[in-house]
């Protein structure tokens, strides 16, 4: 039974393998991360667990307006929380496409899931080789570990 498992999976599975670059999310300075598929051309953006840490509970959301195209490093949205007001900056240069409608109603979601669940808006990137620009998992890591007392 093994041997005919195996074989489907490998039948069925060389089409979903697609290199880690295209689907790797990505983070920036300010504590914003992006997740782009260069499959559909479509990013998920939204805040990181580090910043809604900093931030403490959030209370309230100011999203991006979809249709807008925000450039690199440019404000795009809110957030309110118990501690501090922060912006959201877009991590790369697009379209929006949609928002997350259920943070209007629930804006803490970010709290407990800021990189899922928590996404903030979804965008068709204009360039998406700005992507390249920012850092991987890792080196956010460090630069967080870095920074953790600038906060």
């Amino acid at each position: 039974m093994l041997g005919v498992l195996s074989k489907a999976f490998l039948r069925v599975t060389p089409k979903f393998f697609v290199p880690s670059a295209a689907f790797a999310i990505k983070y920036t300075k300010s504590h914003e991360w992006i997740d782009f598929d260069a499959g559909s051309k479509v990013a998920k953006i939204g805040i990181t667990n580090f910043a809604q840490e900093h931030l403490g509970d959030i209370v309230h959301i100011e999203l991006p307006k979809v249709n807008s195209t925000p450039i690199q490093g440019k404000v795009i949205g809110g957030l309110e929380s118990v501690k501090a007001v922060s912006d959201i900056m877009c991590p790369a240069a697009g379209k929006i496409l949609e928002v997350n409608k259920a943070l209007d109603n629930e804006p803490g979601i970010i709290n407990s899931s800021a990189e899922k669940e928590g996404w903030v808006a979804k965008m068709s990137l204009s360039n998406p080789q700005e992507v390249d620009s920012l850092m991987d998992e890792s080196t956010y890591k460090t630069y967080c570990e870095e920074h953790k007392d600038d906060h």
